[in-house]
């Protein structure tokens, strides 16, 4: 009877001391209870303990949320349209391929541009000639003015020579013909068809520069870093100007767009992390505000709202998604958070492991709030602030065993 006794008060030593050494669970804000479980020894990463870990029932500040459904999009997408008429002469990959920024994906015929481009070049030459031409003629007009070459004006069926002495100086004594008007009038005259030339040759000029943005039209460059979504051509199909050849976007980083009822728009900021369930193996994640559009739907009377995911998250643009936001309208109430870990579900109704007044464990069914975080979660009613519960509970583990 006494190695009884004294066994066990050894065991009920052992257990209120074990009771006493274990940590309070302590509630970190959304974002930050990663850390928080690693600080208490839920470290996802490691294997469970032998011993379940006993935490205390923290309270938390938590509001109504409303959970919106929504569609993840990449960050950039683009759909390249054909600028000139023709025939699609190439397409590059299929759907789902990468290509770098600047790479051709789709060409259409330029036959008839190169045919212009040769005929520009032929004209540029041409103009190019008349205006060094007209050049020279302007220069032999001022080194050697028409209006005192003495074969000008033969003059009265006489030799220019005697024209030169005796016709013109009577003429000029008289008030017939300035000859300083005459050189002034062939130099303006000589300068004009400088200026003409040259008008000629800077518009051949330009006709080659529009040939030559013609032709690189005729080619499809990818912008930025991307892969095919749709292709909407196929190769010898004839398009004309605007008409769409491909899409592309950029799926390495991947938003969720949401179209959030206006009431709730006060409710979230740039910058703020909510949390977010994909569709694809209902994965938990923490998205943040990217950007919220300034401008209200006039039908819907929604404003639209994206939020950058993580990158690596399973899944593509196009998926479905969820995503939970507060709902200013209704008061913040403080309730009880555990961790998910701690949760054991019972067919269809959530439990957890009570160690109670009497040390022994008591299976208890609460019932759930929502999610805090991708690790804690509210309870509504069946536990209350300060009681102890299992964080962890092994496999096998019933009510009314001893600790």
């Amino acid at each position: 009877m006494n190695k009884i006794k004294t066994s066990l008060f050894i065991t009920v030593l052992l257990g209120t001391m074990t009771l006493l050494s274990a940590a309070p669970y302590q509630y970190q804000q959304p974002g930050n209870a990663s850390q928080a479980y690693q600080t208490n020894g839920f470290n996802r990463n490691q294997t469970v303990q032998q011993q379940p870990q006993i935490i205390n029932v923290m309270m938390a500040p938590t509001g109504s949320s409303v959970v919106l459904g929504g569609t993840v999009v990449p960050l950039r997408e683009v759909t390249l349209s054909a600028q000139i008429p023709g025939r699609v002469d190439y397409l590059a990959g299929v759907e789902g391929e990468f290509f770098k920024a600047g790479d051709v994906v789709a060409a259409i015929d330029d036959d008839d541009l190169l045919a212009q481009r040769a005929q520009a070049l032929a004209n540029i030459n041409a103009q190019t000639q008349a205006f060094q031409n007209s050049q020279v003629q302007y220069s032999k007009e001022f080194w050697a003015p028409r209006s005192r070459d003495i074969g000008r004006m033969p003059g009265m069926g006489l030799p220019s020579l005697f024209d030169m002495f005796f016709s013109r100086p009577m003429g000029n004594s008289m008030g017939y013909g300035n000859p300083i008007l005459e050189r002034q009038a062939d130099l303006y005259a000589q300068g004009t068809n400088v200026g003409l030339a040259r008008s000629q040759h800077i518009r051949a000029l330009s006709k080659l520069r529009e040939v030559d943005a013609k032709l690189r039209d005729s080619r499809a460059i990818v912008p930025f870093d991307a892969i095919i979504v749709k292709k909407l051509v196929e190769v010898g199909q004839t398009v004309q100007p605007g008409q769409p050849l491909l899409k592309l976007a950029d799926s390495r980083v991947l938003q969720l767009k949401v179209e959030v009822p206006v009431r709730l728009v006060s409710g979230i900021q740039n910058d703020m992390y909510v949390p977010v369930i994909l569709d694809v193996g209902n994965t938990r994640i923490q998205a943040r505000v990217a950007q919220i559009y300034p401008v209200a739907d006039n039908n819907r009377h929604t404003v639209t709202v994206k939020f950058d995911l993580p990158e690596g998250i399973p899944g593509g643009p196009g998926m479905y998604a969820e995503v939970m936001l507060p709902d200013p309208s209704t008061p913040v109430q403080n309730l009880p958070i555990i961790p998910n870990s701690a949760v054991i579900w019972r067919g269809s109704l959530p439990a957890v492991f009570v160690v109670n007044q009497q040390n022994k464990k008591e299976l208890r069914l609460v019932r759930l709030g929502e999610a805090i975080d991708n690790f804690t979660v509210a309870v509504l009613s069946g536990l209350h602030p300060g009681e102890r519960i299992f964080a962890r509970p092994t496999a096998g583990m019933a009510a009314g065993w001893t600790r």
